[in-house]
């Protein structure tokens, strides 16, 4: 297995990585292949800030992926690129799961943002998935806190 920065030629691959993630009734609004339209056009308006990594069997076969969203923030003295990182869409097919898949796209993900200077890397987790990105290091933390809509 090999993971890498996705390319546009991976698109089709993560359009429908991206479709079969989502519920049966976001699938029931558009077709996997309408979706990638929709897909390559949101991705050229941000492929400065979101990236995606995949994982592949063999060049025709791409099992999982992992998207980095990378968030400038506010300058600090003497620190005018300060940037952090977010980790959001990891998906690995049903049939490939606990086979490290994930692991490997959120490490490759969080090491790359590392080196483009994060100073800190996030993931929204379902609670399943929790003990897979504690063990990555990922911690919880009191001070990262989030607001809903009313």
């Amino acid at each position: 297995m090999d993971t890498c920065i996705a390319g546009q030629a991976d698109l089709e691959h993560l359009a429908r990585l991206l479709w079969l993630n989502a519920s049966p009734d976001e699938q029931a609004k558009q077709s996997v292949e309408s979706f990638a339209t929709d897909l390559a056009a949101w991705w050229t308006e941000h492929d400065d800030s979101h990236l995606a990594f995949v994982a592949r069997l063999s060049e025709s076969e791409v099992v999982g992926m992992a998207w980095l969203a990378l968030v400038p923030r506010a300058p600090r003295p003497g620190n005018t690129s300060r940037r952090s990182a977010d980790i959001q869409s990891v998906f690995v097919v049903p049939e490939q799961r606990g086979n490290g898949i994930g692991s490997a796209l959120v490490q490759a993900a969080s090491e790359h943002a590392f080196r483009l200077g994060a100073s800190r890397v996030t993931v929204h987790s379902g609670r399943k998935a929790v003990p897979v990105y504690e063990r990555l290091g990922f911690a919880s933390s009191r001070q990262l806190l989030q607001r809903e809509p009313d």
